[in-house]
């Protein structure tokens, strides 16, 4: 397995993204499974055009295979993939404040590169969930781990210390904030329509320390030309807005600006072991 990623992150991105466009649709032929999660998702987001669909299936398909290509590559050259920048100045003037930095990096985009991006610029420390192939999990620790710039933490307890240590350091840290979270760490909260249950480490590290939150990603352009960095501010919330929704309607902001490079295969909606469902 690892010396097929390996050959296949020696591809270039145009070709990368071709045939990843190509296998994302044979597993929209032959998986009702993700057909469905697909639909419904969309369907829900009121996005359930035919059209959306296929640029959703396509983008799907190249998000999975040039993640070889990010964790495999010199860390100089998966920067260099990164040939627009904007909101940088969010990220300096948050550096200001001394407090560290939580950056948060939704499945929109390339959210790999945007983390290789951001440690070329400043150190972070970033949290992970295993992957389902245990195998490829020494392969994905070794490509976020990138010296001094760039460290990967498991998501639990230790992790968390870390993230607090890092951001008392002044540091950044990165969290995929749309990961659902497990028991007794997240509340339910509207996300597109439905009750999605949604992480409370956010706001719970903000008000421990007082770091700012930003929200980033990198969207791919067109022809493998490499990607645009996005970065802005949380949305002020509304009286009476809970955190999590906040977030949450942060994230269907971001969203709505490339909706076809978000990756609505995830099941955002599931219900965690020992989690009551709502209404339940």
């Amino acid at each position: 397995m690892q010396f097929l990623l390996r050959l296949v992150a020696r591809l270039p991105l145009p070709l990368l993204h071709a045939i990843g466009a190509a296998l994302g649709w044979v597993v929209y032929a032959v998986s009702p499974r993700y057909r469905r999660m697909i639909g419904r998702n969309l369907e829900s987001a009121g996005l359930g055009s035919v059209r959306l669909r296929a640029s959703v299936v396509c983008e799907t398909g190249k998000g999975a295979l040039e993640i070889p290509a990010i964790w495999l590559r010199p860390h100089r050259d998966v920067a260099a993939l990164v040939i627009e920048a904007k909101g940088w100045d969010h990220v300096e003037n948050a550096a200001k404040r001394g407090t560290g930095l939580i950056l948060l990096t939704p499945h929109l985009g390339c959210w790999e590169v945007s983390g290789q991006y951001i440690a070329s610029r400043m150190p972070i420390t970033v949290m992970y969930a295993p992957p389902n192939l245990k195998s490829l999990e020494p392969l994905m620790k070794a490509g976020r781990d990138r010296g001094a710039t760039m460290r990967s933490v498991p998501a639990d307890m230790r992790g968390v210390r870390a993230m607090l240590k890092a951001l008392r350091r002044g540091e950044a840290i990165g969290i995929l904030p749309d990961q659902v979270p497990g028991v007794g760490e997240g509340e339910w909260a509207e996300f597109f329509g439905r009750p999605a249950y949604t992480m409370t480490l956010v706001s719970r590290l903000a008000e421990q320390t007082g770091a700012p939150v930003l929200l980033c990603y990198s969207r791919r352009l067109s022809w493998g030309r490499g990607y645009r960095f996005e970065i802005e501010p949380l949305l002020a919330p509304s009286p009476a807005e809970s955190p999590v929704r906040t977030l949450n309607r942060s994230l269907e902001r971001l969203i709505g600006r490339c909706p076809e490079q978000y990756l609505w295969s995830y099941n955002r909606y599931k219900v965690p072991a020992g989690v009551r469902a709502p209404g339940g």
